[in-house]
């Protein structure tokens, strides 16, 4: 049976509802999965409108409950009402309204189990918040999915692409508090997150994880901070006791200007920008994954890109990716679950090292000569 992917429409004025059209015009994508959308089927044909004709025709399904999704077709569950105000490349209140209103209903078929992983579309955190009415803080989907299905409100924000993955122990975290939060308990747990995903979600069976500096230069000893020497240090030192394979701390500026992120499996960095902004600039083509929580979400990783909405002009490259992630880790996890409980049937998926074979790697792992590691980090 195909997995149900939910797929939360968005910004009604962003390019949310254009990727979810165009990358569900791609036939394959309905041959092994099956899509549901939660939005609203007036709204999407109004946005079909300004795309190419060719993207006018999508075999639209319209049902009350994930459970009559049909295989084969796009499914649409009506999350809030045809005349919701649509106006392209503007903020609304009303739009974040929208966009709550579709992730809510989501996550609650999550809950019960009715769809099988979730991919969002972006929102506008500001309207959404508006929206809420004082009722709460939204300050992102990580942060709202981690509240519903985090184990002890643990989770981690983590961003994969052919490129490189990287994972934030600071999420949407303020610079100025940037520091407080960087403690040793802290980098640990991330690190077993991020060791914990690389392993059940990404068939790495012994990932090797580059951590970044907090200051500039590492902190040069001391000289321009001592967090790397009081916390980070001491953290990586207690996971290297556990069998982790980490490195660093690291300079970000020489460590990516270098291309080193190359040779390890995932790289942790300190705070969002010090992560996200060479992510992006390396590849705009990447998907946004929560990792750590029992369920699976994926997104793409641009925003609402209200300068492209209407136009015709957004890639649906990310969104795919947010998709086809969504399904193999469905798989890899369920793989995951049964190489625990009976590990003789898998171990012809991995080399003499450990690491998953050309043949049985999932997206976003790199694909340079995993043995081209530099002596600072053989075995």
């Amino acid at each position: 049976m195909k997995p149900i992917i939910a797929i939360t429409a968005g910004d009604v004025n962003g390019v949310g509802y254009e990727v979810i059209i165009k990358s569900l015009h791609d036939a394959h994508i309905l041959e092994i999965c099956t899509p549901v959308v939660y939005g609203n089927l007036s709204i999407a044909r109004k946005h079909a409108k300004l795309l190419d004709e060719e993207l006018h025709g999508l075999n639209w399904q319209v049902i009350d409950d994930a459970r009559k999704a049909r295989e084969g077709q796009v499914n649409i569950i009506n999350c809030y009402p045809d005349d919701t105000p649509c106006n392209p490349g503007e903020p609304s209140q009303e739009a974040g309204r929208a966009a709550l209103r579709s992730l809510e209903r989501a996550s609650a078929d999550l809950q019960q189990a009715t769809v099988d992983a979730l991919v969002t579309a972006p929102l506008n955190k500001e309207t959404v918040h508006a929206a809420m009415n004082g009722k709460g803080m939204f300050t992102g989907h990580t942060e709202y999915l981690t509240r519903l299905f985090g184990q002890q409100n643990q989770s981690l924000m983590m961003m994969v692409s052919d490129v490189m993955r990287v994972a934030l122990v600071c999420n949407h975290t303020p610079l100025a508090d940037v520091p407080q939060q960087i403690t040793e308990e802290r980098i640990l747990k991330k690190l077993d997150l991020l060791h914990q995903t690389l392993q059940d979600d990404f068939r790495v069976r012994n990932p090797r994880i580059a951590v970044l500096a907090l200051n500039p230069h590492a902190g040069d000893s001391g000289l321009i901070g001592k967090e790397e020497q009081d916390v980070i240090l001491p953290a990586l030192e207690k996971a290297r006791e556990s069998g982790k394979w980490v490195f660093g701390p690291y300079a970000a500026d020489g460590f990516f200007g270098s291309g080193n992120f190359a040779k390890y499996d995932a790289v942790l960095a300190m705070y969002h920008d010090q992560g996200l902004a060479p992510f992006k600039v390396l590849d705009m083509n990447g998907v946004n994954y929560t990792a750590g929580l029992r369920i699976i979400r994926t997104s793409p990783d641009h925003g609402t890109a209200y300068d492209l909405a209407g136009k015709n002009q957004a890639s649906p490259v990310s969104m795919m990716h947010a998709i086809y992630m969504a399904i193999d880790a469905l798989a890899v996890r369920k793989e995951s679950k049964e190489l625990k409980q009976d590990p003789l049937p898998f171990i012809e998926r991995f080399d003499a090292e450990g690491r998953p074979r050309p043949e049985f790697r999932t997206f976003g792992g790199p694909k340079k000569d995993r043995n081209n590691f530099d002596p600072e980090i053989k075995n």
